[in-house]
């Protein structure tokens, strides 16, 4: 985490407004700030300007998906060391495979439990 921060800062994108208003309550409950987007390409451009500690994408999104913009997270120097979580409808383990293989610290599928997703953040972030 930012030194600069009191709590993680967390970029979530998901283009279904009901999932990122999900996403954004259980990481704000978790502890964390939440910067949210719409897209993958929103996603990368707020990462850019805001420098979070974790990135939250949704893998099925416009412009720019889950996994383009994890390869550009990974791509980027200033970003390419900030956790990846994709989150999928998908429950595949060749989709598992392919979000991992993008770059992805992290898989979870949809739907998730809150408490799941919030372990999975914690987890990421090096947090109790």
């Amino acid at each position: 985490m930012s030194r600069a921060r009191e709590r993680p800062l967390v970029v979530v994108a998901d283009d279904e407004e009901d999932i990122l208003t999900l996403l954004g309550v259980v990481l704000r409950s978790a502890g964390c700030d939440v910067v949210a987007a719409g897209d993958g390409a929103e996603a990368l451009r707020l990462a850019e300007e805001h420098r979070p500690d974790l990135v939250v994408l949704d893998v099925a999104m416009p412009r720019m998906d889950g996994r383009e913009a994890t390869a550009a997270i990974r791509a980027s120097e200033a970003l390419a060391g900030v956790p990846v979580l994709l989150i999928s409808a998908s429950t595949s383990d060749a989709d598992r495979d392919l979000a991992l293989s993008a770059g992805a610290d992290a898989f979870i599928s949809k739907p998730f439990s809150p408490r799941a997703l919030a372990g999975r953040v914690r987890a990421l972030l090096d947090e109790p």
